[in-house]
């Protein structure tokens, strides 16, 4: 068994690029370039690790260009723009999710989790993470048979519908993971658990919210049920103390090369790749939007300007400061995502009061944690509404700023179609429509007699059906 992890281990530290301050934990390898022997620490920090990836990477960089937060401008991102994706160009993606991230948690659930919970929970919150971002990007997935190595080189996909069932499990468990008595524990985490130190108690609160989430994202299957599941699970997270973005899940960096924010190290290595998207830069500019100089940095003519649709201009904004300077965090599940899913929930289940109540608090909470300060004027434009004057174009459109460069709002949008967007003009999906789905990778139509083997993009995943 310990050489076999070693074989698995060290490839996924070579991929990610872990770097060095990332596995200086007490309890993690000496050597994490030549294990000889896995820990549920060291586990659990190339999960970490991963994870971020997942959430800062190529995907989150294709869904803000399909979101129009993001311009293709040049190399791969104008085939991007177009929407001209193949399915070489997801590989890398779907390769790093199950071999980076899944078969390594797995194997700390497998291996160690009877005897240490708090890490088993844990593992299971960054699987369900990990499982949405595969689950919302390709539909059906392998997950029952996955990872099962040459006892199975042809697993079968998974319905999405059970995949969200799955999740749900995963975080059900997790959560009842939180709640066993240190004594049931062998080993406990601490500097190996980046975003948290090892707090199950704020571990506990982000699975209630993932849980939230991911019901919510079942709208437009489920709209009341949905709604309803999604208010549950937020008021348990309320309950047990998620209060404000300090207890945010969110990827942490450091200042050496390979542990950069990733946003960051792409505009300096590939710069011109990708600009603001006018769409975005237009509605700041349009409502004084206090988060535009925190979002782009200036243009070349030291303004703030997006690339429009179609357009290859590289002389606008890049990404700013805010989220693309060296050690930015970007959120994985944040309080004001919480409130903006409670707003457009209450609003699904009939109650505009509750809905107006929460759309303020995230539109307001969102404003002072990028500015550091309120603004009493774009609030009392942005974040006053009623019962009588909250809609969900309102919620979503609010939504639609606050997430950005989050590949939630690629889900809230081909659930809502909020914000309004126009396809690129070169387009070239078989309707010219805007993807609604990711190709199936090329690992999985050559390998997997199973996949699926899906080229159209504009075919909706189960949910948005």
């Amino acid at each position: 068994m310990k050489k076999l992890i070693a074989i698995i281990i060290i490839p996924v530290l070579l991929f990610t690029g872990s770097c060095k301050k990332y596995l200086e934990c007490e309890t993690c390898l000496t050597d994490p370039n030549n294990p000889s022997i896995t820990t549920p620490a060291l586990l659990l920090a190339v999960g970490e690790v991963s994870t971020f990836a997942s959430y800062e990477g190529q995907l989150a960089r294709m869904a803000g260009v399909f979101t129009q937060h993001l311009a293709g401008t040049d190399f791969q991102f104008i085939a991007f723009a177009r929407y001209n994706i193949n399915d070489n160009d997801v590989d890398n993606e779907w390769f790093q999710i199950y071999t980076d991230c899944l078969i390594n948690l797995k194997l700390l659930v497998d291996e160690f989790g009877e005897e240490n919970p708090w890490y088993r929970g844990m593992a299971k919150v960054l699987i369900a993470m990990n499982l949405g971002i595969l689950t919302t990007s390709w539909g059906d997935i392998p997950w029952s048979q996955a990872l099962q190595g040459i006892e199975n080189l042809n697993p079968a996909y998974d319905s999405q519908e059970s995949v969200y069932q799955a999740i749900q499990d995963l975080l059900t468990d997790a959560i009842a993971d939180f709640g066993k008595p240190a004594g049931e524990n062998q080993l406990f985490p601490g500097t190996d658990d980046f975003m948290f130190g090892g707090d199950t108690d704020a571990w506990r609160r982000v699975a209630w919210v993932l849980k939230a989430r991911y019901a919510n994202h079942l709208s437009k299957r489920n709209p009341s049920g949905s709604a309803s599941d999604a208010i549950s699970f937020l008021n348990s997270a309320y309950a047990d103390g998620f209060a404000s973005p300090a207890d945010d899940a969110k990827t942490i960096h450091g200042t050496a090369g390979n542990e950069l924010n990733q946003w960051f190290s792409f505009n300096n290595s590939r710069g011109g790749y990708l600009k603001m998207g006018e769409n975005l830069v237009n509605q700041l500019i349009g409502t004084n939007d206090p988060r535009l100089q925190f979002y782009a940095d200036t243009d070349e003519d030291g303004g703030y300007s997006g690339t429009p649709i179609g357009s290859t201009d590289v002389t606008t904004s890049n990404v700013g400061p805010y989220y693309a300077s060296p050690t930015s965090s970007i959120p994985l599940v944040s309080y004001v995502e919480a409130k903006f899913i409670e707003a457009e929930a209450k609003l699904r289940g009939n109650d505009p009061d509750g809905a107006a109540t929460a759309h303020n608090e995230a539109v307001s909470t969102h404003i002072a944690q990028v500015t550091g300060s309120s603004d009493p004027a774009f609030e009392a434009a942005n974040a006053n509404e009623t019962a009588g004057t909250i809609t969900l174009e309102k919620i979503m459109t609010q939504k639609y700023v606050a997430m950005f460069l989050q590949q939630e709002s690629w889900t809230d949008w081909r659930r809502t179609n909020i914000p309004a967007l126009t396809p690129d003009p070169r387009a070239v999906t078989p309707n010219k429509e805007i993807p609604r789905r990711l190709v199936s990778p090329q690992t999985e139509n050559v390998n997997n007699r199973n996949s699926p083997k899906v080229t159209n993009l504009e075919l909706p995943v189960w949910w948005d059906q």
